[in-house]
């Protein structure tokens, strides 16, 4: 259902819902770029669009961390300890303790996703700066890969098709 109904959407709309959909919480661009280039869309645009949309909530999410987190502690009545408590957070620490903030953020797409991984990484108090290079820098190589990736790989699939 889902490529059949994302073939029928027009290509300008296709465009506008790559963008959207890597923007949305909990959709990186290991779903988006090849959803979008499998469906039929430019591999360049699909990339760049699910680059931006991907990167939009990283760039909020270091903006505002420090006002959400003193507002989220205020609404649940939470400690900060009581926060860090989660599954996520303990396989991101232990990426964290071993590797860094550039491990985080190149592990991140595969390991808890990019939204997560900068809230984290801020959480363990890497500079808000640090975040940014790393996880930009994290988003464009993943972007590159899958995309180059889906295109290269349709090509193999066709050329045994045949």
């Amino acid at each position: 259902m889902g490529i059949d109904w994302f073939n029928r959407v027009n290509e300008t709309w296709g465009y506008v819902l790559v963008f959207l959909l890597a923007a949305a919480p909990w959709l990186e661009v290991f779903l988006v770029v090849p959803l979008g280039i499998l469906a039929g869309l430019s591999p360049v645009p699909v990339a760049l669009l699910g680059f931006a949309g991907n990167f939009i909530p990283i760039a909020l999410i270091a903006i505002w961390f420090k006002k959400w987190t003193e507002w989220r502690a205020k609404r649940k009545g939470m400690t900060e300890e009581e926060q860090m408590n989660s599954r996520k957070r303990s396989r991101a620490k232990k990426v964290w303790d071993r590797y860094g903030m550039p491990g985080l953020a190149l592990l991140a797409p595969a390991i808890v996703g990019t939204d997560i991984a900068a809230i984290l990484a801020l959480s363990f108090g890497s500079p808000r700066k640090s975040v940014l290079i790393w996880m930009t820098a994290s988003l464009a190589i993943w972007t590159i890969l899958l995309a180059y990736g889906t295109v290269y790989g349709l090509s193999f699939v066709e050329y045994f098709r045949r």
